[in-house]
């Protein structure tokens, strides 16, 4: 069995509680924190038979690593998921879903991170993909921003994007990414089929590899004097437009 993670702030924990009681070991509460929305915390986790240890700020800022953690921290054991992205996929097609999956190169941020953990799961993303290297790992923070999505979206670190891309190609996934000097917008684009948005870190971009491996690049059109958005607002526009394609189409 893996080593008890951290979870901290009302969303993260609060999903847990909801969706995987049973793997919370304890919570640790502020108790001079008395408003209404720690109260309705403490009764879903005395509903979820959930020991509530009370802890002061200093204690949960250590256990932690921050102060953003709301009056509230959990220990909780890893869930067991899907164990291979080629696993996932398998059950999405079997179930007769169109895969959507958003592919991020480079975004070593975790509230980055999680703010795309957020979206993906909002627009119904099927999992989140990014290397190993030069990129940001699951961790509280991310949890804390990703507002509970950590514990419901798949994220796979993968050996080797470029490859992992091609094996998606291979199972007639395309491969679309985005760029700023793209000739096709992104509303121009055919995101019914089964879609791979791949988005790279802001300013850098996507890396040249990754490129040369995409199918099509697209690019959103701006408007305004900014010449870039944050990668998390991206992803959200990305793949909000698939899902309003897909069902404009149902």
């Amino acid at each position: 069995m893996s080593s008890p993670r951290i979870l901290f702030g009302f969303h993260a924990v609060g999903v847990r509680l909801k969706t995987a009681p049973a793997s919370v070991i304890e919570v640790y509460a502020d108790p001079t924190r008395r408003d209404a929305r720690m109260k309705q915390f403490l009764v879903r986790a005395a509903d979820a038979g959930v020991r509530v240890i009370e802890a002061d700020a200093a204690r949960l800022t250590k256990l932690c690593g921050g102060a953003g953690h709301q009056g509230v921290v959990a220990r909780v054991q890893a869930l067991e998921g899907v164990r291979t992205l080629a696993e996932l996929l398998d059950d999405v097609q079997e179930a007769g879903a169109v895969p959507l999956l958003l592919v991020l190169d480079g975004v070593t941020d975790p509230h980055n991170l999680g703010a795309c953990l957020r979206v993906a799961d909002g627009a119904g993303a099927h999992a989140v993909i990014a290397p190993k290297d030069h990129a940001a790992g699951i961790n509280a923070t991310v949890a804390k921003v990703a507002s509970g999505a950590a514990e419901t979206v798949p994220y796979f670190m993968v050996t080797n994007l470029a490859r992992t891309l091609g094996e998606l190609k291979e199972r007639g996934i395309w491969v679309i990414g985005t760029s700023d000097d793209a000739e096709q917008t992104l509303y121009q684009a055919d995101l019914k089929a089964p879609t791979a948005l791949v988005l790279g870190a802001e300013g850098l971009g996507m890396r040249q590899l990754t490129r040369k491996t995409c199918d099509a690049l697209v690019r959103i059109p701006m408007q305004g004097a900014v010449e870039s958005l944050n990668v998390s607002v991206a992803s959200g526009v990305c793949l909000f437009e698939a899902r309003r394609q897909r069902l404009a189409s149902a």
